[in-house]
């Protein structure tokens, strides 16, 4: 395996996948590939990207629970481009495949064509974003037939952790904010998590979550004693 990848006959692929503007994509794709493989040793879950995406109503609706506050623009346009309903790490990576694979050839089919230089920098940045377009295009078709999937597994998510003990993870939980952790064997979920009104959480305290609100795509907690009590 080694010796082909050394080959001679390798050398167009690999001046086709450091050449500009593939080179970006092969560095991100890089990133890519190297994530994936420390997703398959559950060191991070395969939803660390997630955030709240708003629903066709403007509502915030569910994601995978880490909680991350992202910029209202940015949840829009994963709404807008058709890549929501899936972790975004899934979406992100299947994009960058795609965008790798059209930069290549484009590279690999025109740039023999193309004079050097100037004309030569500029059809790679049309390349670079055209790429890019198209993997959007493509994508959004591509994650289509998994959306109930992931829709499915999240639901079954939400039953699973519903009635299990986290810990506070930020200096406080009120009926604003706050955040928890909750230990399901791998790396980890961060969950958003509410107080009742007028108690408090501190950072470390055992909270049970008691029930999820799906527009604000929170778990409501109370007590471990309290949960304990009433149980």
């Amino acid at each position: 395996m080694l010796a082909l990848l050394l080959h001679e006959s390798m050398d167009p692929f690999y001046q086709n996948i450091t050449s500009f503007p593939t080179v970006i994509y092969t560095f991100v794709l890089c990133i890519v590939v190297l994530f994936w493989l420390v997703a398959i040793l559950g060191v991070v879950d395969i939803d660390v990207l997630d955030f709240d995406v708003p629903d066709a109503d403007g509502s915030l609706g569910v994601n995978s629970g880490h909680g991350v506050e992202t910029p209202d623009v940015l949840a829009g346009l994963l709404l807008k481009c058709k890549l929501d309903g899936v972790p975004t790490t899934v979406s992100l990576s299947i994009l960058t495949l795609f965008a790798w694979l059209f930069s290549y050839y484009c590279v690999h089919f025109f740039y023999p064509f193309i004079p050097d230089g100037v004309i030569e920098m500029l059809a790679g940045i049309i390349i670079l974003f055209t790429a890019l377009y198209v993997s959007v295009l493509i994508t959004a078709v591509a994650i289509k037939p998994l959306k109930p999937l992931f829709k499915k597994m999240q639901q079954e998510t939400i039953k699973t952790i519903v009635g299990q003990t986290a810990i506070v993870r930020t200096p406080q939980v009120t009926q604003e904010r706050g955040e928890a952790t909750l230990e399901d064997g791998g790396a980890g979920l961060i969950l958003k998590v509410r107080s009742e009104e007028g108690q408090v959480f501190c950072r470390g305290e055992k909270v049970v979550l008691l029930a999820y609100d799906k527009p604000s795509n929170t778990y409501l907690v109370v007590s471990e004693g309290e949960f304990k009590q009433h149980a």
